[in-house]
């Protein structure tokens, strides 16, 4: 069926309801790539943040004992890996509301065009399959072009979605490592400190 012959039939309802779901279709394949691009930069930044959140705690961990730096670094941690998560899921809310919405859009623009069909049919007096056929058919478009919208928005969601698991994932081992390292590092260096002070006691009393 000729898409300018469905177009010439159509009212104003059927239209605004077009260009809506060409604005959903739009707007889920613009945040699918955004989103699948920034991925890999926005790892890299999260790496970054998390190295830089223990580092401005370093110089706070000096009168604190062991279990206390590590309480701290880990709440440090987790905050940032919530701010990374939450950079991460940008977007990803609207394609799931598109993937839910799209065919329910569809399908009020096919019952509100198979509406007016019967009602022209009624005026006309002339109820043939012929003459019923075309309109409604024309109306099944945006059936169809409602799951046009919904299916990609439906993949982009869980591909999305997959994607960020992923992400947070490797943050968390990211964080783990960071963890570890500054700990050590921090006990290295009290016991550099402990042994220190003691040989300058024994000095002192030699």
């Amino acid at each position: 069926m000729n898409f300018s012959v469905y177009w010439q039939h159509a009212d104003a309802v059927s239209k605004t309801l077009y260009f809506v779901l060409l604005a959903m279709s739009i707007a889920t394949w613009t945040i699918f790539v955004l989103r699948i691009m920034g991925t890999r930069q926005l790892k890299q930044q999260a790496y970054a943040q998390l190295s830089q959140a223990l580092s401005k705690l370093k110089a706070k961990f000096a009168p604190l004992n062991f279990e206390q730096r590590k309480a701290v670094a880990e709440q440090a941690l987790l905050r940032q890996i919530s701010a990374e998560k939450a950079n991460a899921e940008k977007g990803v809310a609207v394609l799931g509301t598109i993937a839910s919405l799209a065919p329910f859009v569809g399908l009020f623009g096919t019952v509100w065009g198979i509406f007016h069909a019967l009602v022209a049919v009624g005026k006309s007096g002339q109820a043939g399959l012929a003459q019923v056929a075309t309109p409604v058919g024309e109306a099944l478009i945006m059936t169809g072009l409602g799951l046009a919208v919904a299916i990609p928005a439906v993949l982009a969601y869980n591909i999305c979605t997959r994607v960020n698991r992923g992400l947070a994932h490797e943050l968390q081992d990211q964080a783990h490592s960071l963890l570890i390292d500054t700990m050590l590092q921090q006990d290295s260096a009290a016991q550099v400190a402990t042994q220190a002070t003691t040989n300058n006691l024994v000095g002192g009393q030699a």
